[in-house]
């Protein structure tokens, strides 16, 4: 009990360096605490009521938090610390492939020319799926370890592949078995959620230690449905756009329909719709015009029912990006397709690699141009 006590005290005073909350159904009601060693580390894992809630990352106090909107009217939305501008990845559905989409738009959009300095785009990842983060293994960074904190108590983001990064799956502790977050879950209620949200949007160090460096985008991947995240994120932060990805198939389409009916609800601008795994061109089959298989196979069913819903939504369609296995197996590689050698994509996956790439890219110009407020052609 002294152990816990002493514990305690340390939080109290600030000394940790960082406090993981994990609440449970079966954990101890009150303020029981317990340590876990794992390479000479220390997490201290609390059910105090007023820290879960209130703290859920266990972060030094930084000022007062942004409130949720209550019944006297809604907040008004404000930016994220260091960045110019917030684009929202998102859809109502989730496996339709959003998060690769997000880090692959993310890694086009930072080889674009700021026109004011001239250099490349600065551009960031916030993975806000807290029960689900995938950034971390898209980005090559799931043993990369905790993120360290600054000196104001922001978390520093992980770099990789010159992007940026922040997400739940960086916080997680360890199995003690397999040194892995891959079955640590996050057993978390709706309030847990929200507060853990504000500390991603509001917490985080965006300048990366930099006077003046700030982000000219910060890519946001969002979890499917309409939930807590993103309403949070509606209601509290100036979102410059949204992306809504989607697959061909009737059940995606109804959930993003509903995704996005809630964006526009709390005043999220919709950029343009993104069809994944729109067709497949068959890499080793004749080219010949004559050959039916060097025409689009459409495995999901056409992009006819897609094309009538961006229509009826009055949204334009960014892009209806092939279905290429190199891409999946990138991303589990932990590297944008874009990063993969040009002779590879070409070898393994054939004219759908060039397609791809080359969608991919034309979808971070015309997003570019619209945060930007410009017109896209």
């Amino acid at each position: 009990m002294r152990d816990i006590e002493n514990i305690w005290r340390l939080h109290k005073a600030g000394s940790m360096k960082k406090l993981l909350i994990f609440a449970p159904a079966w954990s101890y009601v009150g303020r029981t605490c317990s340590m876990i060693r794992h390479q000479s580390r220390q997490r201290l894992f609390s059910t105090t009521s007023v820290v879960r809630h209130e703290n859920p990352l266990g972060l030094p106090q930084r000022g007062v938090p942004p409130q949720m909107p209550r019944r006297g009217g809604p907040i008004v939305k404000r930016g994220i610390p260091n960045v110019r501008k917030v684009l929202a990845v998102a859809s109502g559905k989730g496996g339709v492939g959003k998060s690769t989409i997000a880090v692959n738009l993310a890694f086009s959009l930072s080889t674009l020319q700021n026109p004011i300095t001239s250099a490349r785009l600065r551009v960031g990842v916030l993975d806000l799926d807290i029960f689900g983060p995938s950034v971390p293994t898209l980005m090559g960074l799931q043993n990369s370890g905790e993120p360290e904190l600054t000196e104001a108590g922001a978390l520093r983001p992980l770099v990789n592949h010159g992007l940026p990064t922040m997400s739940m799956g960086y916080l997680l502790p360890r199995s003690a078995d397999t040194g892995s977050t891959d079955d640590t879950p996050v057993v978390w209620r709706g309030l847990m959620v929200q507060k853990a949200v504000q500390q991603l949007l509001f917490d985080v160090d965006w300048s990366l230690g930099q006077s003046g460096g700030a982000l000219d985008v910060l890519v946001v991947d969002m979890p499917p449905g309409t939930g807590d995240v993103p309403l949070t994120l509606g209601q509290l932060v100036k979102v410059d756009g949204a992306v809504i990805v989607s697959t061909p198939q009737n059940v995606a389409l109804a959930d993003v329909q509903k995704g996005i009916a809630m964006l526009r609800k709390v005043s999220v601008p919709i950029t343009g719709l993104v069809l994944n795994s729109s067709h497949y061109l068959c890499p080793t089959c004749s080219s010949s015009p004559s050959s039916p298989h060097a025409q689009p196979q459409y495995l999901f069913g056409p992009p006819d029912r897609f094309r009538a819903t961006a229509s009826r939504l009055d949204i334009p369609i960014l892009a209806e990006l092939p279905l290429v296995p190199g891409v999946s197996a990138a991303g589990d590689r932990g590297v944008p397709y874009g990063l993969v050698e040009k002779r590879k994509r070409e070898a393994e996956d054939g004219r759908g690699s060039e397609e791809w790439v080359g969608a991919m890219a034309s979808v971070a110009e015309r997003v570019w141009q619209s945060l930007k407020g410009e017109t896209s052609p």
